[in-house]
């Protein structure tokens, strides 16, 4: 059967350019790929089309003959790779589709060059706060331990008068290349554990490493109406890179103190008020706390119930970086009489006796009632 164009393989035309051709190829080759589509012959016979048919368009030379003179450019032993047994070229870089399939983890085009200058760390802080800090914002000093430049060497681990060297055995890669199969594996250089260079006059103070411990004070703007569980980023502030590489970024974490009074959720809060039976029967007014340390007077109508809640507008938590104000909610409880005197207990009784029929508890009546009709039909 005649081999399909290559160009049509890829799904390009004769005038693609290098960048084009590439973004065709990982597009099919991740589509195709083995490890996507397990015992799939037929993709997996595609995906090693397609693989040929980029290692000849990639290379400008290959590419050229094929244009000329077509399959019959590569055939009697001047194959691409693929060649007449149909399988991988034994030097054929997968790096490229790896680095979109895995992460990176095979090395790829950003990682080809030298990997002396790293990125450092991000690092964590825990900060605890007051429901009344968040409510008003702060500014705090942290002091956290970290990784900083050395300013002996500046960061690059050698002697003053001396420069890091390129690691002979990756060549300033950072990855050293095995042949395993049809694959082309990357792993780090075993000589410089993937930095790239080697000191062979490290700094004293550093000791080659280019960072030494430090204690670095920071001062962090809290902004009013934040949450429980919110992080804070402050850019660069993480430990230094290394070999000159950019500094990680710091996350503050806050974790705000559960209220003795107040219960937050998002911008609105609650607070549980006990009242007397007496106002809750007979009505009055209770003054209530707000948050911003101020009080509130509630006005309690007659035979209020537990449960009965009050909105107090705009006396709840700033929405942050915002000018609104979220809802203050009253929760009233009915608390029962408790140690009465042998006068109010009197009273009380007096109390009772004197309900008759005047509906005082019109909750309790309708429910004993259903109680009652629920009985009465059981025995039915």
């Amino acid at each position: 059967m005649a081999k399909q164009d290559y160009y049509e393989l890829l799904g390009v035309n004769k005038t693609v350019s290098a960048d084009e051709l590439k973004k065709a190829y990982r597009k099919l080759a991740m589509k195709y790929h083995p490890d996507k589509n397990p015992n799939d012959k037929s993709a997996e016979q595609k995906f090693k089309e397609i693989s040929e048919a980029y290692d000849v368009l990639k290379d400008e030379q290959k590419r050229a003959a094929y244009d000329r003179m077509g399959h019959a450019a590569f055939e009697g032993g001047m194959g691409s790779g693929a060649g007449a047994g149909g399988g991988f070229h034994p030097g054929f870089d997968f790096s490229d589709i790896f680095d979109e399939m895995f992460g990176g983890g095979f090395g790829g085009g950003s990682q080809r060059s030298t990997q002396s200058a790293q990125r450092g760390n991000d690092l964590r802080y825990n900060l605890t706060i007051s429901l009344d800090q968040a409510y008003k914002g702060l500014q705090k000093k942290i002091t956290i331990p970290t990784l900083q430049e050395c300013d002996e060497c500046h960061g690059s681990g050698a002697e003053k008068g001396s420069k890091p060297e390129s690691c002979t055995t990756c060549h300033g890669r950072g990855k050293v290349r095995s042949q395993q199969g049809f694959f082309t594996v990357e792993r780090t250089c075993p000589t410089c554990h993937g930095i790239g260079q080697m000191i062979k006059n490290p700094c004293q103070k550093c000791r080659g490493a280019g960072r030494v411990q430090k204690e670095k004070t920071l001062s962090i703007n809290v902004p009013a109406g934040i949450e429980n569980g919110s992080r804070i980023r402050l850019a660069g502030e993480g430990e230094a890179g290394v070999r000159g590489g950019p500094a990680g970024d710091l996350y503050v974490f806050l974790n705000v103190k559960p209220h003795p009074f107040f219960e937050r959720e998002a911008s609105n809060l609650f607070c549980k008020v006990p009242i007397s039976m007496t106002t809750a029967a007979l009505g009055g007014n209770v003054d209530v706390p707000t948050m911003d340390g101020q009080k509130a007077r509630v006005k309690i109508p007659q035979g209020t119930q537990s449960g009965k809640q009050f909105r107090l507008k705009g006396k709840g938590m700033p929405i942050l970086r915002s000018s609104v104000f979220g809802d203050l909610y009253i929760d009233v409880h009915v608390e029962t009489p408790v140690n009465l005197s042998k006068k109010q207990k009197e009273l009380l009784q007096q109390f009772a006796e004197s309900e008759g029929n005047h509906h005082v508890s019109p909750e309790s009546e309708g429910f004993f009632q259903k109680v009652k009709d629920f009985w009465t039909d059981m025995r039915d």
